[in-house]
């Protein structure tokens, strides 16, 4: 046991018993080896410009691997890759608005195609019904060039579309 108290009020700073711990040091900071690894930070967005509302996308797998492999390009994530080619599209609206009209025009063009393509070829099979019954139908010559003109409208619209990706 300690002896009498000396300090009359005061604060006494040493513990009450020998060796044990002190309440006011501070334990010592060990260095571990090899942590001479620097972390730069980023300073932290001021409030108007951080981002704080948060969507949601749904893709599906060849859409996440195409985004997913442009984002490692560019070095950022993908939602980081995702938010800057928004705001650059959205930055560019009369380029962006024509590129996305020409794919629904490109759209519109294959599935008007594929409609006439159906349309010739039920005007062809009725052709061949006739030519097997041994009839010659009078509008066969017609028939025929329609036919090339749908085929050949589906191979330039797929043409397009080749040519765009």
């Amino acid at each position: 046991m300690a002896g009498p108290d000396q300090h009359r009020g005061a604060q006494v700073r040493a513990a009450a018993t020998e060796g044990g711990s002190q309440p006011e040091e501070q334990p010592s900071r060990r260095k571990r080896r090899g942590a001479t690894k620097t972390v730069r930070k980023r300073s932290p967005k001021s409030g108007g410009d951080k981002r704080v509302h948060v969507i949601y996308v749904r893709l599906n797998d060849t859409e996440k691997t195409v985004l997913t492999a442009a984002a490692t390009t560019t070095r950022t994530s993908l939602p980081a890759f995702l938010a800057r080619s928004g705001l650059a599209a959205a930055h560019d609206l009369d380029n962006t608005a024509a590129v996305i009209a020409g794919h629904r025009e490109l759209v519109a063009e294959l599935f008007a195609a594929r409609r006439h393509l159906g349309q010739v070829g039920n005007n062809l099979n009725q052709a061949a019904k006739a030519l097997n019954s041994g009839g010659w139908p009078a509008q066969l010559d017609a028939v025929l060039v329609a036919t090339h003109r749908a085929v050949q409208r589906v191979q330039d619209a797929t043409d397009q579309l080749l040519q765009q990706n």
